[in-house]
């Protein structure tokens, strides 16, 4: 670990970071605990460890400890896509229908409940591209929006809980109408579990196999799948949940929860289980143009490809979302292959750079890379929703505020 100042950093501004959080989020009972990560030119220059990985037993939070990432396992899945696209087994235009056949004629939701859609046909096939985007036309039943949401919820379709394996999860998929014609809308979406399919199709080798060979292991990622071994589960942190009375309760315990057995649907859309570090080697591989430690899995120009803003006529995701997601709701977004980015740092109304890339997960936990300031974060923390708190926006500022010398 190096010292701040020497990668352009104030240790007494850094310092703010565990002060805020401890003060604001642990002492308060918000937030149960966090774990913070800054690495800046090539150097860990910041870590804190906060809080309580299990509230009830009186487990304090460790550096090693296990948790739930939830949608930061979408990076991790567009990443692999696009190492099978950099082989030239699949393309960014490919037809879906092309590998899932029974989506061919998949048809756009007019009126109707499940088992009685009306719909209508789409003017334009879903391709690859639309999956990594999110703007296939397919949903999230947790929205609770529509009536092809309320479909998702009661066949089970949010890409963790399906009863079958993935090929019965994409079946099920065929037989409930598209929000949209792709390509017309952004909407947040299990299109990531889909591509977690379609590794496994294009590939031949299941899904979890091909992450762990592929990405895994060659990034020493040495605590990151779909499930806590027996031998691991001292490490595993506790969810909570912040109910709309504003009580915070436990929401999965770790020693009853369904993370502990490997599950039937390896979800690439929100199924991985993983640690800071684990996931700092994975940003960093990202932030160094797709190598580490000798071990590449992609291109420097596979990476700025999908860290380019992908949406229709380079808008916004305030101007395409159809969603209630909470990262939709902040101006100066754009989407790319995976991640979505910042394309007009003004309206963000938050310090950053043009060109940083991010997403989070369900549990409050968070990543950004930030290409121009050779910058990386990893915050760990398990509460959910996400919206519960501005953590995110907050540590954002908290970071660059930290900042004595800038490359933009």
């Amino acid at each position: 670990m190096s010292t701040p100042e020497a990668v352009g950093l104030s240790s007494e501004r850094l310092s703010r970071i565990e002060t805020f959080i401890q003060e604001r989020y642990i002492n308060s009972g918000k937030l149960p605990c966090a774990l913070t990560q800054v690495w800046r030119r090539g150097q860990l220059a910041y870590s804190s460890v906060l809080g309580s990985a299990d509230v009830e037993r009186g487990k304090p939070l460790q550096a090693d400890s296990l948790f739930r990432i939830y949608s930061m396992t979408k990076p991790v899945t567009s990443v692999a896509f696009m190492m099978l696209v950099e082989e030239g087994k699949v393309s960014l235009d490919d037809p879906v229908h092309r590998y899932i056949p029974a989506w061919r004629d998949l048809g756009v939701f007019q009126a109707g409940v499940l088992g009685a859609f009306q719909t209508k046909r789409a003017s334009e096939p879903m391709r690859m591209l639309d999956l990594l985007r999110h703007t296939a036309g397919l949903t999230y039943g947790f929205q609770q929006r529509t009536n092809v949401d309320a479909a998702y919820r009661k066949l089970k379709l949010d890409g963790i809980d399906s009863d079958g394996g993935l090929q019965d999860f994409v079946d099920k998929l065929s037989t409930v109408p598209l929000e949209f014609t792709p390509g017309e809308s952004w909407n947040y979406s299990v299109a990531t579990d889909v591509l977690g399919y379609l590794v496994e199709t294009i590939s031949g080798q299941p899904f979890d196999a091909f992450l762990k060979s592929r990405i895994f292991d060659p990034l020493k990622m040495v605590d990151t799948g779909f499930h806590v071994p027996e031998s691991q589960r001292a490490r595993f942190t506790a969810c909570y949940a912040l109910t709309p009375s504003g009580k915070v309760v436990l929401q999965d315990d770790p020693e009853k929860s369904r993370f502990l057995t490997d599950p039937s649907v390896k979800s690439g859309g929100g199924g991985l289980v993983s640690t800071a570090d684990d996931y700092m080697r994975f940003c960093r591989m990202l932030l160094n143009g797709g190598e580490l430690d000798g071990a590449r899995l992609l291109s420097p120009k596979t990476i700025k490809l999908m860290t380019m803003n992908h949406l229709p006529g380079g808008k916004e995701l305030t101007d395409l979302s159809k969603s209630l997601f909470s990262e939709a709701v902040f101006e100066g977004l754009g989407f790319g292959l995976g991640f979505a980015m910042t394309v007009d740092q003004a309206r963000t109304k938050n310090i950053g750079s043009h060109g940083e890339y991010f997403w989070g997960g369900m549990a409050s936990t968070a990543f950004w890379i930030d290409p121009v300031e050779d910058l990386a974060v990893v915050f760990m923390t398990q509460l959910m929703p996400s919206s519960a708190y501005p953590i995110r926006r907050e540590l954002r500022t908290l970071v660059y505020s930290a900042f004595t010398e800038s490359a933009a």
